[in-house]
C-alpha cells in the first residue's frame, strides 16, 4: 500500500465521520415520515397508526381506565 493510498482513505474516513457528526439525530417517527415521503409508501401511515392505537389499547387495558375500554367494545 503506499502512502497516496492511505491519505487517500484517511481523507475518506475523516469526511464520513464529519458528515456523520453534522447530521441530526431524529426519532423513528421522524424517520418513519422520511421515508414514506421520500419512497412514495404511503400506504403504511394508516397500518402503523392502527398498530399504534391497538398498543395505547393494550397499555390502557392494564390500567383503571381498563374496565372503560371494554364498555367500547
Amino acid at each position: 500500500m503506499t502512502d497516496e493510498t492511505a491519505t487517500n482513505r484517511d481523507a475518506e474516513a475523516a469526511s464520513f465521520i464529519e458528515a456523520s457528526e453534522r447530521q441530526q439525530k431524529s426519532s423513528f417517527l421522524g424517520e418513519f415520515w422520511q421515508f414514506a415521503r421520500q419512497n412514495k409508501k404511503w400506504w403504511l401511515t394508516p397500518v402503523v397508526l392502527s398498530l399504534l392505537l391497538v398498543a395505547v389499547l393494550v397499555v390502557l387495558s392494564a390500567t383503571a381506565a381498563g374496565p372503560f375500554i371494554y364498555t367500547l367494545f
